[in-house]
């Protein structure tokens, strides 16, 4: 198998994880938690941050950095257009996560369990606004790698 072909499936590979666990967070954990008391939402709010720190940045800067590489090295084929949607939708997401889930995020970490900021819930719901444009920015990347990728092999 090509160089290029391994390098689209290990894109394929940490995109598709990515795209997931966004998918995951937004739509699964983050609705789940508005039945529970103030504290417990801050509580696992505070258990997120501290694993997803760690764990999203395991696969972003893998899936930027091939999906780059692979765009770079297949060229001009029947793919590339969509393999630049994909790299341009993974830079939106880095976009919205700088902006919007970093600094509340960074701030969540420093609340105390016993006496948030009374504004929290806004100042959560403000950045679930942005989540969702990096959800589904990180949903479009899987799709144009994968539909880059399937127009490759079909060639």
């Amino acid at each position: 198998m090509p160089p290029a072909t391994v390098l689209d499936f290990v894109t394929l590979f940490f995109v598709g994880m990515l795209a997931g666990i966004e998918f995951v967070i937004h739509y699964g954990v983050s609705g789940a938690t508005e039945g529970l008391d103030e504290r417990s939402q801050l509580q696992l709010r505070q258990a997120l941050v501290l694993r997803l720190r760690v764990l999203v940045p395991a696969f972003f800067a893998p899936a930027v950095l091939s999906g780059i590489a692979v765009t770079v090295l297949d060229g001009f084929d029947l793919g590339f257009w969509f393999r630049c949607a994909g790299v341009l939708a993974m830079l939106v997401w880095i976009w919205i996560r700088i902006i919007g889930a970093v600094p509340i995020n960074s701030d969540t970490l420093k609340w105390k369990l016993d006496a948030p900021p009374r504004d929290w819930k806004a100042l959560v719901n403000h950045a679930e606004r942005f989540h969702i444009i990096g959800v589904w920015a990180a949903v479009m990347a899987f799709g144009f790698f994968l539909t880059a990728v399937a127009l490759k092999l079909t060639a």
